[in-house]
């Protein structure tokens, strides 16, 4: 009897389970991933219909990138200023998840990139042997009248004692090229290793031609125009002709929306420099930070207060005049000028050299007080909204030439390759009506421009002659700072203490380069924050 009373009890917890279970395929039937929520229709069935990646697994993180999680902080929240000279103001803003290099870009991975120019434009001659001398760091930087350093300036670049050394002498605008280069290898590479482009494609760079290099934007835009329109020469085994239509000869493409490329490689934001700097996440208690942060350790002091290595310094700065190492026997921090990128301890997000060692490039305009009106989402100053130039005949219109631009101080600039898409500026027809923007160039909005204020049209502006030289005209030129100066972060081997607060900012010409300025890279993350809740107790 007692067997029959669990058999019985067994029985009914079993149709219990399964009549739960229909219920709920019956209420989210529709939720099914590949079955349209829509229309009902299938998605991604083998006889055809409506093709989507419906299994997209996240992005994954590009070579050489940390990610970091967003979230709200004071950006701006100097702890010294001992100038008063009113530099930032502290703000609450919002950063959205993002992905950054978890060292400073190396000489080893900028001479990666000088080897693929010289390989591709500068044996073609001519002009193009521009691109190539465009992009060398300037090494004279290391150069000081009362200073002996010509070992730095013949070596320091391409020598493989400083290989792991971060890359200095390098302008905002060589930055955001090879930024800009970098993006086009790691999405080649992605395509070869999925089968769409041939395994080894990528490897022969002595049989690339000045605008047969692959490119994301005309690999999405204008895919018949890729590798010069040679693309079938290089498609690998999955961008063969997928027999869906059997008269279809076309190849198939990767799209934005299979997921797989990833977004741009680019300077980071002011505002994602400082929040990965800082590292909050050790401060984290549920939905606040617990206290402050003056570096991107914890603590007031540049030194370690850990037994086995107490003293040390914890970044790589000038720690007073004539004194950039400590004494001899006892060199505290390792280093002289520059350091290994991974000679000092990283901070709470894994990422190293975020104070010293060198200052770093970010992407926006600089300001010397952090605007009232800040976007509390995403802030950054210097967007420049543009759009693919279409051809008469409706197709995406690529470049065939160089285009260069000569800068005031007489270098060259590599304003677009052949074989990128060609941009242009919004005009009025993209943002008529339009609450958000109204405007293709936004570098001075709301400072200094004629929406502003009239008068002070010219603010931020330097007035140049016809040949770019620069006009020392005091009715003309009202501010040292103009739309091509951008912001610098960080402390190096060559500032004081002061500077290794992330707070902390500087500027310079983005045609400029110093001995102490380096950069890294940083991605856009696409989709949920993946942002963690701390377990309750």
């Amino acid at each position: 009897m007692i067997r029959n009373l669990q058999m019985n009890t067994y029985t009914n917890l079993l149709i219990s389970l399964i009549f739960i279970a229909l219920l709920s395929s019956c209420g989210s039937g529709n939720r099914r991933s590949n079955v349209s929520q829509g229309t009902g229709l299938e998605i991604n069935s083998n006889r055809g219909g409506f093709q989507y990646k419906t299994n997209y697994k996240g992005q994954e993180a590009g070579p050489g990138l940390v990610f970091i999680p967003g979230g709200t902080f004071i950006k701006g929240r100097v702890q010294d200023d001992v100038m008063r000279d009113w530099n930032n103001s502290p703000v609450r803003v919002e950063v959205r998840s993002f992905f950054i290099d978890e060292t400073e870009v190396t000489n080893l991975m900028y001479i990666e990139y000088l080897d693929w120019l010289e390989r591709v434009y500068k044996k073609s001659g001519g002009n193009y042997r521009n691109v190539y001398l465009a992009a060398i760091p300037d090494t004279m930087v290391w150069r000081s009248p009362l200073g002996f350093n010509e070992d730095m300036v013949n070596n320091y670049l391409r020598h493989p004692a400083f290989k792991d050394y971060p890359v200095v002498g390098v302008t905002w605008q060589q930055a955001t090229n090879y930024a800009k280069w970098r993006t086009e290898r790691v999405n080649e590479r992605l395509l070869e290793r999925e089968g769409y482009i041939e395994k080894g494609v990528s490897l022969q760079i002595d049989s690339i031609a000045p605008g047969s290099e692959f490119n994301t934007q005309t690999y999405l835009q204008a895919p018949d125009q890729v590798y010069g329109g040679a693309f079938a020469d290089k498609a690998g085994r999955n961008a063969q002709p997928s027999g869906r239509d059997a008269d279809s000869t076309a190849l198939d493409f990767v799209k934005r929306k299979d997921g797989l490329l990833l977004p741009e490689y680019r300077l980071p934001t002011e505002a994602e420099w400082e929040y990965a700097a800082l590292g909050l996440s050790e401060l984290r208690e549920y939905n606040s930070y617990r206290g402050k942060k003056k570096y991107p350790w914890s603590g007031s002091s540049t030194r370690s207060e850990q037994r086995k290595n107490e003293g040390d310094q914890l970044a790589n700065f000038k720690q007073g005049k004539g004194d950039y190492s400590g004494v001899s026997g006892w060199s505290s921090d390792n280093a002289d000028i520059t350091a290994p990128v991974r000679g000092f301890p990283p901070n709470d997000y894994g990422l190293y050299g975020m104070a010293g060692n060198v200052a770093e490039w970010v992407a926006d305009v600089y300001r010397p007080i952090i605007d009232n009106d800040v976007s509390d989402m995403s802030y950054y100053r210097g967007n420049l909204y543009s759009k693919p130039a279409i051809g008469p005949e409706g197709k995406t219109i690529v470049v065939t030439d160089i285009e260069l631009d000569t800068m005031p101080n007489n270098k060259l600039y590599v304003k677009a390759l052949p074989g990128e898409v060609k941009f242009i500026d919004i005009d009025s027809t993209d943002s008529q009506l339009r609450p958000n923007f109204n405007r293709a160039y936004n570098s001075d909005f709301m400072d200094g421009d004629n929406q502003s204020n009239p008068s002070q049209a010219n603010m931020y502006k330097f007035a140049v002659d016809d040949e770019g030289s620069v006009i020392s005209d005091k009715e003309n030129v009202k501010s040292l700072i103009s739309d091509q100066t951008r912001v610098v972060k960080g402390g190096s081997w060559k500032d004081r203490s002061y500077w290794l607060d992330p707070a902390q900012r500087r500027y310079l010409p983005e045609f400029m380069a110093a001995d102490f300025i380096g950069f890294r890279c940083a991605m856009s993350y696409l989709g949920e924050s993946k942002t963690k809740k701390r377990p309750r107790d």
